[in-house]
């Protein structure tokens, strides 16, 4: 395994690589690749219909897939870590739909329509989401067992659904723009978003880099990381604030993408071993690679119309968690 895992990297740098150029290339209206390089690499073709097609909607489009993919990605793959439970990622436990909330309150009652207004409320919603579940797993005997943490995601997420419907049944002016958004979408986002999303996702990502070496002493156990000298509560919390944030900025720019950060870190596992200084990384190239393809199938498959990269992802996914829960190895 160690000896793979350089050639394991580069293989998912050139996946990535060739996953942008597929959302470049691939949509509506088919730009080859020629001309895709040409618009992003020569001033000759500037004013030609492909380069606006491509500079102008395509490449903040692919360029947000790349981030909120990474994200989530990353966010997954710590979550499953400190809570060492193979099923967590920040739908599972809640975190997603708490962002979701802070979202269709932004839009139902502080009049709120823009991405730079809704991160904030995504985050604290986030927060909170993640706040209670830990609060509730942590209540009783026996601390925060995986299977408390999963069940009290699952209540959160029951119950902030519920908040969510009641709101868009009294408000039905907020319907019709948080339908579009909740789907979970990369189409119709330029590169204001792009530059609103870079600096979240740099800050998650520290985060979460940084405890690496605590989540592998975790997966021994609390005990047994203890006695490394790791400190379990700071590699919790520091861990669990860099996906929190990379939840809230993700689902703030595409809506709540469901499966990639479920999908991903397993996949990430089965290339590069259990090691998570290497498994973050790569699950930050494959996030990407998941979102962006799942986004370019959407364009293709029931033209002229778009099938939203949220439901894409769906459809990938649910057979994977199938297969997942087969298992027995993985989720015993």
């Amino acid at each position: 395994m160690p000896a793979r895992r350089p050639v394991a990297v580069v293989a998912a740098v050139l996946a990535l690589l060739l996953a942008v150029l597929l959302s470049l290339a691939v949509g509506a209206r088919a730009i080859a690749p020629s001309a895709v390089l040409e618009a992003l690499l020569s001033g000759s073709g500037g004013h030609s219909a492909d380069a606006d097609v491509v500079r102008g909607l395509r490449v903040p489009r692919t360029l947000v897939g790349v981030m909120v993919g990474a994200g989530l990605a990353l966010a997954g793959t710590v979550l499953q870590g400190i809570t060492r439970n193979p099923i967590a990622d920040p739908g599972v436990l809640g975190i997603s739909q708490g962002a979701s909330v802070g979202v269709v309150l932004a839009i139902a009652f502080a009049g709120v329509h823009t991405l730079t207004g809704y991160v904030w409320f995504a985050f604290a919603g986030a927060g909170i989401a993640s706040v209670a579940v830990y609060a509730i797993a942590t209540s009783g005997r026996g601390g925060a067992t995986p299977v408390k943490l999963a069940l009290g995601g699952a209540a959160i997420n029951a119950l902030l659904v519920s908040v969510t419907t009641a709101v868009l049944t009294t408000k039905a002016s907020a319907l019709d723009e948080f339908r579009f958004w909740q789907v979970g979408s990369l189409a119709g986002r330029d590169a204001e978003i792009v530059a609103q999303v870079w600096p979240f996702l740099l800050v998650g990502a520290v985060l979460v880099l940084s405890v690496a070496r605590g989540l592998d002493a975790l997966a021994l156990g609390d005990d047994v990381a203890r006695g490394l000298g790791q400190r379990v509560a700071i590699i919790r919390v520091v861990g669990g604030l860099g996906a929190t944030i990379l939840t809230g900025v993700g689902v703030a720019a595409a809506g709540p993408l469901a499966f990639v950060g479920l999908a991903v870190p397993h996949l990430a596992r089965a290339v590069v071993g259990s090691a998570h200084r290497w498994v973050l990384p790569m699950a930050a190239l494959l996030g990407p690679v998941m979102l962006l393809l799942s986004d370019t199938l959407g364009r293709v498959v029931f033209p002229p119309g778009e099938v939203p990269a949220g439901v894409m992802t769906a459809l990938v996914g649910v057979p994977f968690l199938v297969a997942l829960v087969r298992r027995r190895g993985v989720v015993a």
